[in-house]
């Protein structure tokens, strides 16, 4: 339960129907309330007071104007979503999505719209069907308030809109979630983790296999554990990150359990499938993220080296929260001797290489990115504590490799140099 609730609130952030439709339901609610309070209320100061055709008139006009400006906020929304996808990456498109900013705005505008049209089908006229005379005063004066507001709401929108474009402001969006998601399941610096028993008992057991295909977005380990029997072993072979296929195992359990379906159901349920990767537990995701983008601009069609420089430094900034820290355990234990046990999901070596591998050959004939490259390389070796060889070895290795494509890039001699200074400035020491 815990695991779909989660899925589900992340749904809901990616959602730009959510807030729109609670807002006009608000709308509907607000209307009928200030009928009910205008219908209480005796005299008004006449500066306060409308007439039938003034009423409707204005009603009419903040409804026909936010209406207009929800059609200008949806395809605003859209074109941002566009040009970034196009510009930067289509990974990083999850992230605007999950702008509450744009959904509350969208949320305003129909939602003042809703209220004017609840208002307006009360207003009457002395000639009209039920020869009574109905002007909510009270209710006007609201709509002219809620069209103001409206008005002030889609100026700040197009603000944000296009200040939202900024590529360091998407690059800070990705950083930030990764960091988050990092601080929030990986053990703290410092700390020293005890390696639990990760071997799996002899025999085949009994294998789970996934029934759809999709993303794995989230794991609930508690739950696991919470289906095993006494003394039972589960074998997880999914993470967060990885693509599930139809009738592949990614579950085995030892001793063979009771129940055999219904073990499969809650096992299954434990583990969420979706349609895209998120990173509700899979901060890799945000190293990918970041990737693309320098990637994006390193290509011939966009050629933007000063994007990729800077997509590379906030990448630093989520592998030094990484690298920083020891990597997840690969064994859980439960009370009455449960076990689960998980696949290693990333080593740190493998996030290096997933960071760089890509970006060192894309910048090859990029004279300047490539020692940009090699400065990052050495911040990430100065962060590090004196103790992690084997990371600081991988580091070293890739800019070895960076020097060695760059040698192989058919670069003017200047350039080549400038490249075997910055390697030997920064490694040769």
């Amino acid at each position: 339960m815990l695991a779909q609730l989660i899925s589900l609130q992340d749904r809901v952030r990616s959602s730009l129907f959510v807030v729109p439709m609670l807002c006009v339901a608000g709308g509907v609610v607000l209307g009928e309330l200030m009928l009910v309070a205008d219908a209480r209320v005796d005299r008004l100061p006449s500066g306060l007071t409308a007439t039938v055709d003034s009423a409707r008139a204005v009603l009419s006009v903040v409804a026909s104007a936010t209406l207009a400006f929800a059609g200008i906020a949806f395809s605003v929304s859209l074109l941002l979503i566009s040009l970034s996808s196009s510009q930067y990456s289509p990974r990083i498109v999850h992230g605007l999505f999950r702008d509450p900013f744009n959904t509350r705005v969208m949320g305003i505008v129909v939602g003042t719209f809703t209220y004017c049209l609840v208002v307006l089908r009360a207003v009457r006229g002395p000639l009209e069907q039920s020869g009574e005379r109905v002007v909510p005063n009270l209710a006007v004066l609201v709509a002219l308030a809620l069209g103001v507001v409206s008005v002030l709401a889609i100026i700040a929108f197009i603000d944000h809109a296009a200040h939202s474009m900024d590529v360091s402001k998407i690059l800070r969006r990705a950083t930030n979630e990764s960091i988050v998601q990092v601080r929030g399941r990986w053990p703290a610096p410092g700390v020293t983790t005890y390696e639990l028993d990760s071997s799996p008992p002899s025999g085949s057991g009994h294998v789970i296999r996934f029934e759809r295909e999709g993303w794995v977005q989230h794991v609930d380990h508690e739950a696991l554990l919470g289906v095993l029997d006494v003394d039972a072993t589960l074998l997880l072979d999914t993470t967060a990150g990885r693509f599930a296929i139809p009738h592949v195992p990614f579950a085995r359990a030892w001793p063979l359990p009771g129940g055999r379906e219904e073990f499969d159901r809650r096992v299954r349920a434990a583990v969420i499938v979706g349609e895209t990767r998120t990173m509700q537990q899979d901060a890799r995701f945000g190293v990918r993220q970041l990737v693309d983008v320098a990637l994006k601009a390193l290509s011939p069609g966009i050629n933007d080296p000063t994007t990729a420089q800077d997509a590379m430094f906030h990448l630093g900034a989520v592998l030094a929260e990484m690298l920083a820290r020891p990597p997840l355990p690969r064994a859980l234990h439960g009370c009455d001797g449960r076990r689960l046990l998980l696949p290693q999901e990333s080593t740190h070596e493998e996030l290096i290489d997933l960071a760089f591998d890509e970006m060192r050959i894309a910048a090859a004939g990029q004279p300047t990115v490539s020692i940009y490259l090699l400065e990052l390389l050495d911040l990430l070796g100065s962060s590090l504590d004196s103790r992690n060889q084997s990371v600081e070895a991988a580091l070293r290795r890739q800019a070895k490799l960076t020097l060695a494509v760059s040698e192989r890039a058919d670069l003017p001699q200047a350039d080549l140099e400038r490249v075997r200074y910055a390697y030997r400035d920064r490694f040769d020491r």
